[in-house]
């Protein structure tokens, strides 16, 4: 019976083709909007996590005031910490491998170009080289890592090389860093986090910015089979008593990556929810839309239902035949937004390709894809729901009469 009443159904909307077509314009638009907008937010997400987890979860960094896990920023410290902070944290219980950098916003120059870049400053020594293997987003395209010994030598990201300036940038190329000669040695594989900085030996950089104790935070690594969370609490601890403060006044930051994980996705989810109710806007237009339709419906229908009624058809048939065609209305304008929507977020992401970000891509899932057209079915069926209920009401003498 069910089955009957949606093959009834079609039948209507494609005897109605051009007022089929125009009523669902306004839900495969919302659909569309609300598909495109959560894949490619999913998908942002998803790549995001990735490149994180490729820095592994057993990391945690450490900055004066407030800052963020990762290799972005620049000067991104309040307050200051010194080599005193980066012995106290190797002590700690848990902590593998701890090794201290210096950043500053630097004007770099190449041939007659200056910018102002990131500039990292990097220890070279055992610990450093250990902690740059177990780490895949360092990991290089060209040339070799900085190591012992390496003066004015320097690593660039991917995004410096080829995106910055207005040649490419090569291994064996020169770059004038606050008046200093460096030397390009590595360029670093396409990376989010890593993308965008420069690196040099840390004792040429407290040379170039004329610092001796001061650094400009820590990255450090976990021991296998210790919780990065529990080590985090016992480095605020240790730095607490080592800076003399009491808890709750620290003047430092202590930032596990799961923790950073969290906030990025905690962010991306509600801009990405934010803006699918923006787009879903569209589909009360679209509900309204169908609602118009299916009265227009009925007024035509009248005799038929008149004929329905007098052979038998009950309130409830009626109501639920108006129902479904309406649904299906959702219905049919969900299935042409859910493939509208998959073609602009693979040009998002094409057009994301084209600009260098590799690693992105959308992402779709059955639930995004079930539950589009759920909805879209829903939206259909309750914006039909007045108009069903007045066809439902008339009595065949009413019909025959209209």
């Amino acid at each position: 019976m069910i089955f009957d009443y949606f093959i009834l159904a079609f039948r209507s909307l494609v005897g109605r083709s051009v007022r089929t077509w125009l009523t669902m314009i306004g839900i495969f638009i919302g659909i569309t909007a609300v598909v495109a907008l959560i894949s490619l937010g999913s998908g942002l997400q998803t790549s995001i996590n990735k490149e994180f987890e490729s820095m592994g979860k057993n990391r945690i960094m450490i900055t004066p005031g407030g800052g963020q896990f990762g290799p972005h920023g620049g000067a991104i410290s309040v307050g200051k910490m010194t080599e005193d902070d980066l012995n106290v944290v190797k002590k700690t219980k848990g902590v593998d491998i701890a090794v201290a950098f210096l950043s500053r916003s630097s004007k770099v120059k190449f041939k007659d170009e200056l910018k102002f870049l990131d500039v990292w400053g990097f220890a070279t020594g055992a610990d450093a080289r250990e902690m740059t293997k177990k780490s895949d987003f360092l990991e290089l395209n060209n040339g070799r890592q900085l190591r012992s010994g390496d003066r004015h030598k320097v690593v660039i990201g991917d995004s410096i090389a080829y995106d910055t300036f207005e040649r490419d940038l090569r291994v064996r190329d020169k770059l004038i860093i606050e008046g200093e000669e460096f030397k390009i040695i590595g360029i670093q594989k396409p990376s989010t986090l890593a993308g965008n900085a420069v690196y040099i030996p840390l004792e040429t950089a407290r040379e170039v910015y004329d610092v001796s104790e001061e650094i400009s935070g820590m990255f450090v690594l976990v021991k296998e089979y210790e919780a990065p969370s529990e080590v985090a609490g016992r480095i605020k601890k240790e730095l607490r008593r080592h800076r003399g403060l009491d808890k709750g006044e620290e003047d430092f930051s202590v930032t596990t990556a799961e923790q950073t994980i969290q906030q990025l996705n905690t962010i991306l989810s509600i801009v990405t929810i934010f803006l699918s109710g923006i787009a879903a806007i569209s589909l009360i237009v679209g509900g309204i839309g169908i609602m118009n339709t299916m009265y227009t419906t009925v007024l035509e229908r009248t005799r038929e239902i008149g004929i329905m009624k007098s052979i038998g058809a009950t309130n409830n048939n009626i109501l639920l035949l108006f129902l479904i065609e309406s649904g299906v209305l959702g219905f049919a304008g969900g299935i042409v937004g859910i493939v509208l929507g998959f073609v602009i977020s693979k040009i998002g992401e094409y057009i994301a390709v084209t600009m260098g970000v590799e690693f992105f891509q959308s992402s779709f899932s059955v639930f995004l894809i079930v539950g589009s057209l759920l909805f879209s079915f829903v939206v259909g069926a309750v914006s039909g729901l007045l108009p069903a209920r007045q066809a439902s009401q008339l009595t065949p003498v009413e019909a025959f009469r209209k």
